[in-house]
């Protein structure tokens, strides 16, 4: 069976390998097939915080998994990733949505599970054309923000185990 013609993508696991940061070796290993690679997992490791370098070294993804580590920001960088639908960034220790994300307008489905959020900016998050899904579960929000009529979204918000 022959790939001609139809572009090679790549996917790259680094789940579970108790990392503190991205290894910058990495980038040059992974030189020639960079651009190929639209899926990073990152998930289950000691992340403290993702570089810039990282962002714009992998601004062609299209799902990054960052859950399950100790991030509290994201740098403003993440706005090079154009193309990313789907971003997992639940189990980490972010205290306030990472606003940088209502900029990705290829958005499709944020996780931000188990945080300490209180505030939806729900406002931002309402312009974003293409997302479909905020799943905000297990953070503690104010009572408002839970009760955010959700008749004016044109995406799901989940807010509460069902």
């Amino acid at each position: 069976m022959s790939n001609l013609g139809t572009p090679f993508y790549f996917q790259q696991d680094l789940s579970n390998c108790k990392l503190t940061s991205f290894p910058v070796a990495l980038f040059k290993v992974m030189r020639d097939v960079l651009a190929n690679i639209q899926f990073i997992s990152l998930e289950n490791n000691e992340l403290k915080f993702i570089s810039s370098d990282f962002m714009t070294n992998f601004n062609q993804l299209r799902e990054l998994n960052l859950a399950g580590n100790e991030l509290k920001k994201l740098p403003d960088e993440v706005k090079a990733l154009a193309h990313l639908t789907t971003i997992n960034l639940a189990r980490n220790k972010f205290s306030v949505f990472p606003h940088q994300l209502t900029e990705l307008k290829t958005l499709q489905v944020i996780n931000l599970e188990a945080n300490e959020i209180t505030e939806i900016p729900v406002q931002s998050l309402a312009s974003m054309p293409f997302l479909k899904l905020l799943n905000m579960k297990a953070n503690p929000l104010r009572s408002e923000t839970q009760t955010t009529q959700q008749t004016v979204l044109s995406f799901e918000l989940l807010t509460a185990d069902e």
